[in-house]
């Protein structure tokens, strides 16, 4: 499967954007109703969603490099990854500065302030703008896809 995928990274960035996204919505839905029962569980779930996103995050942005160092690409493409680069390592910081939040918050046995999950939508907004830029980056450029194979006519 190597030689068919051999860039990763497009294999792995959508764990980040997936639990950073479930991360945002559980910690909301667990802070907007933090006087029902199952409030709790939705803030834990949501714990372990940031935490997952920064740790994925951190697997792709490796992965992103190797591709940045080895994908063919013009300067128009370079530019695109540079953004996308840039973006992506914004998000990745702000998600292991909450992530590491979250760790000492739990250990303080503290609710989540509505400054946190502010900051939390922040942090997903980055995600979803490295996304968008990581889209860009092979649908508009075609960088890390195999071109088609080139098409003959034939004539009778």
């Amino acid at each position: 499967m190597i030689e068919i995928i051999p860039n990763w990274h497009p294999v792995l960035v959508h764990f980040p954007i997936a639990f950073a996204t479930a991360a945002v919505t559980f910690i909301a839905v667990g802070t907007i109703f933090k006087n029902r029962s199952w409030a709790m569980q939705c803030l834990t779930m949501g714990r372990w969603m940031l935490w997952a996103a920064a740790i994925f995050s951190c697997i792709a942005a490796v992965f992103g490099w190797l591709a940045y160092n080895s994908v063919e690409h013009d300067e128009a493409g370079h530019l695109a990854m540079t953004i996308h680069c840039n973006w992506a390592l914004a998000a990745l910081g702000a998600l292991a500065l909450l992530a590491a939040w979250d760790v000492w918050r739990g250990r303080s046995f503290t609710a989540p302030s509505p400054g946190f999950l502010v900051l939390l939508i922040a942090a997903w907004l980055l995600v979803v703008s490295a996304a968008w830029h990581g889209g860009e980056v092979v649908y508009r450029h075609g960088l890390g896809v195999m071109s088609l194979p080139a098409h003959e006519e034939h004539t009778h």
